[in-house]
């Protein structure tokens, strides 16, 4: 699944820059501080050394990756428990929420936190290795089979698996010679997910995507064009469900041309994910992966061990793990997306919603 950072960077609390790729921003301590009548915030520098850190960046993760070789394979460093942490995002709406929301309950842990937003996963990792990134929300499946295709090679068998435990037992195992620690999972996930019209759907008694396999029914399918090879698309939607795919649209994964085109009837289903905030507005529904085709894209945090790997850290963003789910995280992603709220202002309204801030 390929998460696209935003061509249109929304500010953060504080002040955001951009320097050669990253963007840092600083949360204010209290609500509403620096805000403009029309409800953008007035940046300030607070820390000198902020731009001359993040221009170091791309640097430092160049020649800093984490344990050396020879260490890999054994953990290097005990449990850190820095009080002054960087929240890594990827760049768009639901990483820039997630870690939103892990620097505010980090905060209110006593941390003092900033957040850095590099949209490269390539940059991230080793940033987050090096600890000059000391926490990222990435997702299980997704983040397994990428270190073990940095570590294995590009064609390495793939790790990610649709059950859960599985994955999560090899991205540990993947992740903790690097110096990452992963923490536990919450209910929140962000798979791959087909959505069909509502009229279609209720016309032909759907609800499940083994509802359509037994239907008979020629879907055309709206979707990258990569999905004609990739197992978790085209082939595992005629494997696992049977369905008879009739031809695969290149209009993209959740694209809004590929929404349109199952909109008119153009197209019958479209890839799209578990927490598009859209398809209400286009008026389709998703089926239900009753057989588990999709990989477990769990949301995990990852934390770099020597810096962010105490109990405090885990407990702290532990919290989200009893009330985000997969739902919520749709419902955040649309006030970002079509009401145009700020991801800051929609983190702190939903945790202080469920009791997690005061």
């Amino acid at each position: 699944m390929t998460r696209r950072p935003r061509t249109s960077p929304r500010p953060a609390p504080g002040h955001r820059r951009r320097v050669r790729g990253a963007r840092w921003a600083w949360p204010h301590r209290r609500a509403g501080a620096d805000r403009s009548p029309g409800g953008a915030r007035r940046g300030r520098t607070p820390w000198a050394g902020a731009a001359l850190l993040a221009a170091a960046l791309l640097l430092l993760v160049g020649c800093v990756t984490g344990p050396s070789l020879e260490n890999r394979g054994t953990v290097t460093a005990s449990p850190g428990d820095s009080r002054r942490l960087t929240v890594g995002s990827a760049g768009f709406t639901e990483s820039d929420l997630l870690a939103q929301m892990y620097a505010l309950l980090l905060n209110r842990a006593g941390y003092r936190t900033s957040l850095l937003t590099v949209a490269n996963r390539e940059l991230y990792e080793p940033a987050l290795e090096s600890g000059q990134i000391d926490v990222v929300p990435e997702y299980a499946a997704t983040f397994a089979d990428w270190l073990n295709a940095k570590a294995n090679g590009p064609q390495a068998p793939p790790v990610g698996s649709p059950d859960l435990a599985t994955t999560m037992t090899a991205l540990r195992r993947l992740a903790t010679p690097r110096g990452l620690t992963v923490l536990d999972p919450g209910r929140a996930v962000n798979q791959n997910a087909f959505a069909v019209a509502r009229s279609f759907a209720r016309e032909h008694g759907l609800r499940t995507l083994s509802d359509l396999g037994a239907s008979g029914l020629r879907v055309r399918l709206a979707a990258g064009d990569e999905c004609v090879q990739r197992p978790y698309c085209e082939p595992g939607l005629r494997k696992t469900y049977g369905i008879d795919i009739s031809g695969v649209d290149p209009k993209g994964v959740g694209t809004t041309q590929a929404k349109r085109a199952v909109q008119s009837g153009r197209d019958q289903m479209v890839l799209t994910t578990t927490t598009d905030a859209t398809l209400d507005q286009f008026g389709l529904v998703l089926l239900a992966d009753d057989k588990h085709l999709q990989n477990a894209d769990y949301v995990v945090p990852v934390v770099n061990r020597s810096r962010a790997g105490s109990e405090g850290v885990t407990t702290a963003l532990g919290r989200l793990n009893d009330v985000l789910t997969t739902a919520d995280l749709a419902t955040l992603n649309e006030q970002v997306d079509s009401w145009r709220r700020l991801p800051a202002d929609v983190a702190r309204t939903y945790l202080e919603d469920k009791g997690l801030l005061k």
